[in-house]
């Protein structure tokens, strides 16, 4: 028994139609997932066009950590002439000021990096206030200097700045 050409005709719009919608649907799907390895290629390859800006970030840092660290800083900013308290304000104040000029470098290292760079801020301000409040009134910014100094080095663990600048070297190590 022969079809009518009419419903033969339907056949073949239904099948075309089908046939089309199909091979529209396999298209679509082969551009989805051409563009998804597309990014993951850009993703891969985009720890490798970050990598010189984290180690410039860690360089960066590194040099903050040598900036920030007491010896240095009292070496950088001595002034003869102040009060302690003067020059208390002068230490901390340059460390805020190297500290805030750094800020953005940390999107660029590991949490524990930049945490370690904050520690060694905070821990090297409460220092400078510590041994400041213990001086009389009428200290000179010299006798504070000579204070940190010597606490510095009855203590040598109060040195934090050697460890972070390790940890930070490490980090960058990592990276090359």
């Amino acid at each position: 028994m022969s079809l009518p050409t009419d419903q033969l005709i339907w056949s073949l719009v239904i099948a075309f139609t089908l046939g089309g919608a199909l091979a529209y649907l396999f298209w679509k799907q082969r551009k989805e997932v051409k563009q998804a390895l597309k990014q993951q290629e850009q993703q891969k390859s985009a720890p490798v066009a970050t990598q010189p800006l984290q180690l410039q970030a860690y360089e960066r840092l590194i040099l903050l950590v040598d900036r920030i660290a007491l010896p240095n800083l009292i070496n950088r900013v001595n002034q003869s002439g102040i009060s302690a308290r003067e020059m208390q304000q002068l230490l901390i104040q340059n460390i805020r000021q190297e500290y805030e000029y750094n800020v953005t470098q940390q999107i660029y290292v590991t949490a524990e990096s930049w945490e370690a760079v904050r520690n060694l801020k905070d821990q090297n301000i409460l220092i400078i206030n510590q041994v400041a409040s213990f001086l009389p009134a009428e200290a000179s910014g010299q006798d504070l200097n000579r204070s940190i100094l010597e606490m510095l080095m009855q203590s040598p663990k109060a040195s934090l700045h050697n460890v972070v600048a390790d940890v930070l070297s490490y980090e960058a190590k990592k990276l090359m």
